[in-house]
């Protein structure tokens, strides 16, 4: 099967396949996830007739994310980033043993999904702006408490994720006890198509796979691990996700980050110094997995007012504490 894909031409958005570094028009353009749900005679006869298509050179495209998912899940599934972080929370890189009873995951914007290409405007307020180097998994049926015998047939299939983190926001934000807010929902890059897990057969070992992926900043690779590192597969994601729980069809199911798949982990390993900058406007970040292509985007200027808050008005007085 081949690697379906989004596009934008002439203002409109349009369905297409990826086959040799060219995209051909899907006839109708339909949906994605209906597509990979439909027989496979159906799904023959529209991949037939998209072969007699007129063929455009993916380089230069305007891409969309392939899916525009109603919930996203950020799992945190790779035991080293984790460890990493533990460096300086303050810690010695032990990781909590509550990590290891189940894949534990915070629910992300997806009305901040954009595609590779786009530009990233700088968020208001933080001076350390990072990235996070991910895989996400589609689902392509509504399902609910799905056992791991029949977890596989409900993915879709898989994209790079770069899940945008505004690192001082979010370290003051979960002081409070919850996850992070505003340090993470301003942007989520997804794409730069959905790869059918039919074409990463090839690089499967047992229930992983395994995938050489990097980041780079511009052009410089700072960061890489193996998609094979994750310490729970996709498939026992979804069990876990599904449990008592619906999850949707274009639901986003994330690795989380990848061993230095994210500038955080370097400072942290380095007990809190910025041995490599935060990103800075102009700065173009690039994210490649095997198998699955790559994504890149380049940080531009604030757009956002930046509107804020005032403090919390006092309600519970120190004679009640």
């Amino acid at each position: 099967m081949p690697r379906y894909v989004r596009f934008v031409e002439h203002g409109i958005a349009h369905t297409g396949v990826v086959r040799h570094d060219h995209v051909h028009d899907l006839p109708g353009d339909p949906d994605i996830l209906a597509l990979l749900r439909a027989s496979a005679a159906e799904r023959d006869d529209v991949l037939l007739r998209a072969g007699r298509q007129q063929r455009k050179p993916v380089a230069g495209m305007r891409l969309l994310a392939p899916v525009e998912p109603r919930a996203m899940r950020d799992f945190v599934a790779f035991e080293a980033h984790i460890a990493g972080m533990k460096k300086n929370e303050p810690g010695d890189g032990t990781v909590p043993e509550q990590w290891y009873e189940a894949p534990a995951f915070l629910f992300m914007n997806p009305w901040s999904v954009v595609g590779t290409g786009s530009e990233i405007p700088m968020p208001p307020l933080t001076e350390r702006l990072d990235f996070e180097l991910e895989v996400a998994a589609i689902v392509k049926d509504t399902v609910r408490d799905v056992p791991i015998e029949e977890a596989a047939e409900h993915i879709a299939g898989y994209c790079i994720l770069n899940d945008w983190s505004a690192r001082d926001i979010q370290g003051r934000e979960m002081r409070v006890g919850l996850g992070p807010s505003k340090g993470k929902d301003f942007a989520n890059t997804l794409g730069p198509w959905l790869t059918t897990p039919d074409e990463l057969e090839p690089y499967r070992e047992g229930d992983r796979l395994a995938l050489e992926m990097t980041v780079a900043i511009n052009g410089e690779i700072v960061g890489g691990d193996n998609l094979r590192n994750m310490s729970w597969s996709f498939e026992e994601m979804l069990v876990h996700a599904s449990r008592d729980a619906w999850v949707g069809a274009g639901d986003v199911l994330a690795s989380g980050t990848a061993s230095t798949g994210a500038l955080s982990e370097r400072w942290a390993r380095a007990g809190g110094e910025l041995v490599i900058p935060p990103l800075q406007v102009g700065d173009v970040v690039t994210m490649t997995v095997e198998g699955l292509g790559t994504i890149e985007n380049r940080v531009v200027e604030q757009r956002s007012p930046g509107h804020t808050v005032p403090r919390a008005r006092r309600t519970y007085g120190a004679d009640r504490l």
